[in-house]
C-alpha cells in the first residue's frame, strides 16, 4: 500500500515527499525505514525489487538547483 501511495505521489507531483510538509512525513518516513531494511538485507527479493524500481523512479525526482 505504502509502494503504490509513493508511487503515484511521485508520478503526481514530480518530487520526493517534502520533510517540510507534515502530511507527507508517513511517505517520507517509510521510504527511509524501507531503505535501511534493504541495505542490512530483511526485506524478500520480491520487495527489494520493487523498491528498486522506486528508488529508480525517486532518483528522476531528485531536487535540482537553480543552476542546472
Amino acid at each position: 500500500m505504502q509502494y503504490n501511495q509513493m508511487m503515484e505521489f511521485m508520478k503526481t507531483h514530480h518530487r520526493r515527499p517534502s520533510k517540510h510538509r507534515i502530511e507527507e512525513h508517513d511517505m517520507l518516513n517509510w521510504f527511509k525505514y524501507t531503505k535501511k531494511q534493504v541495505a542490512k538485507g530483511s526485506l524478500t527479493a520480491t520487495r527489494t525489487e520493487l523498491f528498486a524500481h522506486l528508488l529508480e523512479v525517486a532518483d528522476g525526482c531528485r531536487r535540482k538547483n537553480q543552476y542546472g
